[in-house]
C-alpha cells in the first residue's frame, strides 16, 4: 500500500487519505466483522476505498471482509481486467485483452435457497430491470472512459428465456444509446470456451452473476497475469478498488511483494474519479518499467528480466518513469469524464393475475403421474382450471410420456376460467387442496403485464 501511494503521490493525484485497519487483527481484537465502527463511518464518509489485500482469520465462523464490503456498501459492479503482457510476462496468449464486468448483487447470489421435500431442492435466481440497466450501463460507460471498442453480452436466453432474457434485452435497448461502440451477445457456454481459447477477440464482456464469477476467473488464468490486475467494486454510493489476488501472510513485511495488482486498482480508482491524465501517466510508466526488465521476484524470468527488485524498488522504478511511454506494449488512453450511471425509470404495465402454479410434496404417485393429475383435475373450479402438471420443469400431465422421471415434487397449474381470477379464488383452491389432502409447499402468482405472458411454459407445455 505504501509503494501504491507513493507513485500516487509522486504522479500529481491531489488525494487526502484516511488510513483504516481492517481484517485479522481487527477479528482477532473482538471485532466480529473484521471493521471496527470507527471504520466504516470513514469508508462511507469517504465513499472511496483503496483495499490492500486483508486475511480472513480460517475456522471460528468468520465471514469474508470482502463480500461483508461488497453487500454493506451495495456494491453492484464487480470490474476485473484481465491482460497479458507478453512476451515480458509469460502468457500462452499473448495477445489477451478482455475485461470481466460482473453482475454483483443479482441472480442466485441473493443465496435464497429451500429444501422444499425430502427429494428436491431450490434456489430463487433474481434478475431486475433496475440491477440490469445499472451493470449493463456501467458496461458501455466503462467501454468509453477506457477507450474500448466492442461490449459483448453474454447470457443463457435460449434457456432461461425469462431471467436471462431481460438482461439480453436491456443490454440491446442500452447497446442503442452508444452507437461509437460496438455491442453483440454469446450463449455463455460458447461465449466461455471462447474465452478459454481465444480471448483476443473479447474486449469488455458484461454478464450476470454466476457466469460472471467463473468466467472472471477463467479469463484471469488465460491470461496469466493475476498477480498484476486490479479489480473494482462500484455502487450508486460506493467503490472499492483492490488487487484481484488475495493476501500472503508468509511473505507480509520483507517488502518482496508484487504492488502492480494494487496499482492497477489505483489507476482505476483515478479513472473513476475523473482524473484520466494522472491514470495515464502511471499506467504507461508502470508498463514502461515491465518493458525495461524491472521485475518482483513473482514475474522475474531470465528472458525478458533485467533487474529483480522489491517492493519499494519496484515503486521508485515506475516513479522514476512518470512521463514515459511505452515502445513495445500499447500506452493506454483513458477518458478524462470519469464513470457515470444514471438511474432509469423502470416503464409502467397492467399487471393482471391469470392464475397460479401450486407445488405439491407427493410421493404416492412418482410411477403414475395421471393420478395426482386426475385429483387435481377434480379440484378445478371456482375461476381456476387445472391447464397442466409438470415434474422438475416437464409436463407429465396431460399426455405426458412415461418414461419421464419424476420426483416428489409437482407443479399444478391452474389458469383463470375468464380473462382474471382473484386472489380470493386462489385461497379457495388452495384450502380445496389442502381439503383433498395434498401438503401445499409453494405458490407463485401467474401474472401478464399489458398482456405479455409473466411466466414460461413447462417443457412441453
Amino acid at each position: 500500500m505504501q509503494a501504491v501511494l507513493n507513485i500516487l503521490n509522486s504522479a500529481g493525484a491531489h488525494l487526502e487519505y484516511d488510513l483504516v485497519e481492517i481484517g485479522e487483527q481487527v477479528y482477532r481484537g473482538g471485532i466480529s466483522t473484521g471493521i471496527s465502527n470507527e471504520a466504516w463511518d470513514l469508508i462511507r464518509k469517504n465513499r472511496i476505498l483503496l483495499k490492500a489485500p486483508v486475511t480472513t482469520p480460517q475456522g471460528g465462523g468468520y465471514k469474508s471482509i470482502n463480500v461483508t464490503l461488497r453487500k454493506s456498501l451495495g456494491l453492484f459492479a464487480n470490474i476485473r481486467p484481465c491482460k497479458a503482457y507478453s512476451p515480458f510476462v509469460y502468457s500462452n496468449f499473448p495477445k489477451t485483452d478482455l475485461v470481466v464486468i460482473r453482475e454483483n448483487e443479482e441472480d442466485l447470489y441473493g443465496g435464497i435457497e429451500y429444501r422444499q421435500t425430502r427429494q428436491m431442492t431450490q434456489v430463487l435466481k433474481l434478475v431486475s430491470r433496475p440491477g440490469s440497466e445499472r451493470i449493463i450501463q456501467y458496461a458501455f460507460e466503462y467501454a468509453r472512459a477506457y477507450d474500448r471498442s466492442r461490449v459483448t453480452c453474454m447470457t443463457k436466453d435460449n434457456i432461461m428465456k425469462m431471467t436471462d432474457g431481460l438482461f439480453h434485452r436491456v443490454f440491446d435497448e442500452i447497446a442503442g444509446q452508444y452507437p461509437e461502440i460496438q455491442s453483440d451477445h454469446q450463449i455463455i457456454d460458447i461465449g466461455m470456451a471462447r474465452v478459454a481459447d481465444q480471448p483476443e477477440d473479447l474486449d469488455v464482456v458484461v454478464t450476470m452473476n454466476l457466469y460472471g464469477d467463473i468466467l472472471s476467473d477463467v479469463a484471469a488464468q488465460v491470461a496469466g497475469s493475476v498477480g498484476l490486475a486490479g479489480s473494482a467494486n462500484i455502487g450508486s454510493h460506493a467503490a472499492m478498488f483492490e488487487a484481484i489476488h488475495g493476501s500472503a501472510p508468509d511473505i507480509a513485511g520483507q517488502g518482496i511483494a508484487n504492488p502492480s495488482g494494487l496499482l492497477q486498482a489505483a489507476v482505476q480508482m483515478l479513472v473513476h474519479l475523473g482524473y484520466a491524465q494522472n491514470a495515464e501517466t502511471i499506467h504507461n510508466a508502470w508498463l514502461c518499467t515491465l518493458e525495461d526488465g524491472i521485475h518482483t521476484g513473482d514475474i522475474f524470468n531470465r528472458a525478458y528480466s533485467c533487474m529483480r527488485v522489491g517492493t519499494q524498488a519496484f515503486s521508485e522504478e515506475v516513479i522514476a518513469r512518470l512521463g514515459q511511454s511505452p515502445k513495445h506494449l500499447a500506452p493506454v488512453k483513458f477518458y478524462g469524464g470519469g464513470i457515470h450511471v444514471e438511474p432509469r425509470p423502470t416503464p409502467p404495465a397492467n399487471k393482471t393475475l391469470v392464475g397460479v402454479d401450486v407445488f405439491i410434496d407427493w410421493s404416492e404417485g412418482q410411477r403414475n403421474p395421471q393420478i395426482i393429475g386426475q385429483r387435481m383435475q377434480s379440484l378445478s373450479g371456482n375461476g381456476l382450471s387445472l391447464g397442466m402438471i409438470s415434474n422438475r420443469g416437464t409436463k407429465v400431465y396431460p399426455d405426458g410420456l412415461p418414461e419421464t422421471f419424476c420426483t416428489d415434487h409437482w407443479r399444478c397449474r391452474f389458469n383463470a376460467e375468464t380473462e382474471r381470477v382473484t386472489f380470493h379464488e386462489v385461497l379457495d383452491l388452495l384450502a380445496r387442496i389442502d381439503s383433498a389432502g395434498f401438503e401445499v409447499i409453494k405458490t407463485e402468482h401467474l401474472y401478464t403485464f399489458d398482456g405479455e405472458r409473466g411466466y414460461s411454459l413447462g417443457q412441453g407445455e
